[in-house]
């Protein structure tokens, strides 16, 4: 117990000597199912207009709805799992609970990112009368108004009428035909939408969150698995509690035991150069300062740039954990490259 206070206290002191900025009194430094984690453009909980201020406080309640009209919400479910709204969607809270979590998408289209899923986990997600269960890690994608479920990574099991039918990894399922087979779909065109796009630039952001939250306790010290505030990028980031996982486009999230090996760690505390506050947007030249990582997904690699104060251009394969140096990157300079994990730099 002495032990664990002197790593507590001596956490609060280094994070006092290095400038952290307070967290707001009305931010909770965990976050359950429904915590509201993003907010861009006009989007409304309950009936209340959201914005910047709300994230990381607001929080859906059953029976009540996030909605968004010209805009797109990121709201946490357990620990692990992202639910995000496109335009003109909306979702309600069916129920809260860690085991037994449930949202009904009503209009629009939500994709929800599964970076973890523990067998106690009841995550079910309702549309038009079908409930899915989502059984494992991967990428998911409800449309309400095409009246359909995708699973582009994972596996999940819909309950359409009297039968259950298992959706892996590549297929969707027309929930308006009672007698319909999974189809197979396209890939790149999915790829290419909107929300895709948006979806994954939100993810490798919460995952350059992750580090910057992570790296304080890669030392030894106390710390909370789950979800963590990380007021540097004014929002919830993921840390694991033991190992890696990958999000299912590619970024990785690491545990303080494992984060010596993210690209973005250079033994020192977070960013090898310093930390900033970060802002995200839609346009990532708005973004800043401080560095950023974007990209797209292309052939099993990540290529993309970071812009901000120290930007670079690279990327960083999330799987195998490839390294794309490009111009001016770290290490080495010009054409410099770094070591991943378990790949190679070039």
């Amino acid at each position: 117990m002495r032990n664990l206070i002197l790593h507590v206290i001596g956490g609060a002191v280094l994070a006092a000597g290095m400038g952290l900025p307070a967290q707001s009194a009305d931010v909770p430094r965990q976050a359950s199912p429904g915590t509201l984690n993003y907010v861009e453009g006009q989007v409304t909980m309950a009936g209340q207009t959201l914005d910047a201020k709300s994230v990381g406080s607001a929080q859906l309640q059953p029976g009540e709805s996030l909605t968004t009209r010209n805009g797109k919400a990121e709201l946490l479910l357990t620990p692990g799992v992202f639910l995000r709204l496109g335009d003109n969607s909306s979702v309600e809270m069916i129920s809260p609970n860690l085991t037994n979590t449930e949202v009904e998408i009503h209009q629009g289209e939500a994709m929800i990112e599964v970076a973890e899923l523990h067998p106690q986990n009841n995550l079910r997600v309702d549309e038009d009368g079908v409930t899915t269960r989502l059984m494992k890690d991967g990428l998911y994608d409800f449309d309400a108004n095409q009246n359909n479920v995708l699973v582009y990574k994972g596996e999940a099991l819909v309950s359409v009428g009297d039968r259950d039918v298992k959706l892996k990894g590549g297929r969707q399922l027309a929930l308006g035909d009672a007698e319909g087979k999974p189809q197979k779909f396209d890939k790149g065109q999915f790829e290419a939408s909107g929300l895709y796009q948006w979806a994954s630039l939100r993810s490798s952001y919460v995952a350059e969150a992750n580090i910057d939250a992570a790296a304080p306790y890669a030392g030894g010290g106390f710390y909370y698995p789950g979800w963590n505030w990380d007021p540097w990028f004014d929002a919830y980031t993921w840390i694991p509690g033991d190992g890696i996982f990958w999000s299912p486009f590619g970024w990785g999230y690491y545990s303080p035991f494992y984060v010596y090996d993210s690209p973005f760690f250079f033994g020192g505390y977070g960013y090898g150069y310093g930390r900033y506050h970060h802002h995200f947007g839609p346009n990532y030249r708005s973004w800043g300062p401080g560095p950023h990582y974007y990209g797209g997904f292309s052939g099993g690699h990540y290529h993309g740039g970071s812009y901000g104060e120290r930007g670079f251009a690279g990327g960083y394969h999330g799987g195998g954990g490839e390294v794309h140096g490009g111009s001016g990157g770290f290490h080495g300079g010009g054409g410099g490259g770094f070591h991943g994990g378990g790949g190679h730099g070039h």
